[in-house]
This record gives structure tokens, C-alpha cells and sequence, in this order.
């Protein structure tokens, strides 16, 4: 797979993870244990993304 695809792809996913939390958050649809699933997730892409640099 291209490498900057691979960056774009997880620095997608990463704000895709924060953008869902926050909304469902808000709309009060999410309980705090899968809030933190979703922010994990999206923090593990991030420090996959710089660990590839």
C-alpha cells in the first residue's frame, strides 16, 4: 500500500473516532466505557502514524 495513503488513511479514522465520540456524546447515545473504545482506537492510529515516520 502507498505510504501517504496509509498516513491519510489513519489520520482519517483518528478524526473520524473524535468527531463520532463528540457527537454521540452530545446526543447522550454513547456510554463513557465505549467513549473511551472510540478515543483509544483513534489514539492508537495517531501513534501508529508517527512510529511509521
Amino acid at each position: 500500500m502507498n505510504r501517504d495513503l496509509k498516513k491519510l488513511i489513519f489520520k482519517a479514522l483518528a478524526l473520524a473516532m473524535g468527531i463520532a465520540t463528540f457527537i454521540l456524546t452530545i446526543m447522550n447515545k454513547i456510554e463513557s466505557k465505549s467513549a473511551v473504545i472510540f478515543l483509544s482506537i483513534g489514539l492508537t492510529c495517531l501513534a501508529i502514524n508517527e512510529l511509521e515516520k
